[in-house]
């Protein structure tokens, strides 16, 4: 049973395109990344909507800045997502507009420059925005041409939804401690790191059950029992007919996977039988999950706004992916290369 997590056992779906190969995030503004909000702040209201250029910071680190310099309790701290590190981000933060005045103390935090503000009438919460906007370097990458070939490809089957390598830590060791976790029910650390490393375990099971669909050759269809996402509305149904099947060839549903947990939709039938195969495998059961809420996650996303650009360091590309999804799992495709290896990054969920 190998619960750490390895990117090279999940496959590829451009698997007979070659790579581009190259490295990324030599500097920080090689990685770009905007975040597009759900919506803006409407101008009126006791929150206190602000955009942070940051560098070399993790969200983590900004949110424990309010908390500790500023004086904002951190559960008043709003945050639509987690972004990287090492790389340059745009991203929306909110706090209780009685702060207000002491947001100027951002100033002494380095690395992060303010660029818009506004009231809003409720925190910003996870989730809420659209999704992100990328502009990344590939270093040392020349062929635009296989580039573009292996993003229109993506496009039209849907760039596949694993989880990224910043999802599972350092040494990918984390699905390991949420697997402790959820087997005995103890464990050392704080509840944000709990619920943290059992997320990890979740993304794992997630991650094989992609693979296993792609195996079987289900990547592009639903079967009956498949809860189906609805890509345009992002509605979720059960799927009971056939006919259904166009839809997914077509890139307007796709078959989603659980986030094991007490409150989700259960698939039925065939589509349960492939879940209950990967949860065998490491000798779980749902019921581990009871401490969970649970949910259902797309086996693929739309790839959006993309393009290539080729300059003498190497390929800029620029895409849109919708939130929850990972940039990390369109570069593997397209360099065909294993991008920030475990070993390399910290337990922060990059979008």
């Amino acid at each position: 049973m190998d619960l750490v997590y390895r990117p090279e056992r999940y496959p590829f779906l451009t698997q007979d395109l070659p790579g581009v190969g190259g490295t990324i995030r030599l500097l920080p503004e090689d990685f770009q990344v905007e975040e597009v909000p759900a919506y803006l702040p409407s101008g009126e209201g006791e929150h206190l909507y602000f955009l942070l250029e940051k560098e070399g910071l993790t969200t983590r680190q900004v949110v424990e800045f309010l908390r500790d310099e500023v004086g904002v309790p951190e559960k008043a701290i709003g945050v639509a997502g987690l972004k990287d590190k090492h790389a340059k981000t745009r991203q929306w933060f909110s706090i209780p507009r009685q702060h207000e005045d002491a947001l100027c103390l951002l100033e002494n935090l380095r690395g992060v420059r303010l660029l818009d503000a506004g009231l809003h009438t409720n925190k910003l919460r996870t989730g809420h925005l659209k999704g992100n906007r990328f502009r990344i370097l590939i270093r040392g990458a020349k062929d635009r041409e296989k580039a573009e070939a292996i993003l229109k490809a993506l496009a039209e089957k849907g760039l596949p939804n694993y989880y990224g390598p910043q999802r599972f830590g350092l040494g990918g060791l984390n699905p390991v401690r949420g697997y402790q976790l959820v087997k005995r029910g103890k464990g050392r650390g704080s509840p944000w790191l709990k619920r943290f490393l059992v997320g990890s375990l979740q993304s794992l099971l997630f991650n094989d059950w992609v693979a296993l669909r792609m195996a079987r050759g289900l990547y592009d269809r639903v079967v009956p029992g498949d809860w189906a996402k609805k890509h345009a509305t992002g509605g979720e149904f059960l799927v009971e007919r056939e006919e259904e099947a166009e839809r997914a060839l077509r890139l307007e549903i796709s078959a989603t996977g659980p986030l094991f947990g007490k409150k989700y939709p259960e698939a039925q039938g065939e589509a349960r039988a492939l879940e209950d195969e990967i949860l065998a495998r490491y000798g779980l059961r749902r019921e581990d999950f009871a401490l969970r809420r649970g949910a259902r996650r797309p086996i693929r996303v739309p790839l959006q706004e993309w393009r290539v650009e080729e300059v003498p360091e190497g390929l800029w590309l620029a895409f849109f992916l919708p939130k929850g999804s990972y940039a990390t799992s369109l570069l593997r495709e397209v360099m065909k290369v294993e991008v920030d290896a475990p070993e390399e990054i910290l337990t922060e969920e990059g979008e």
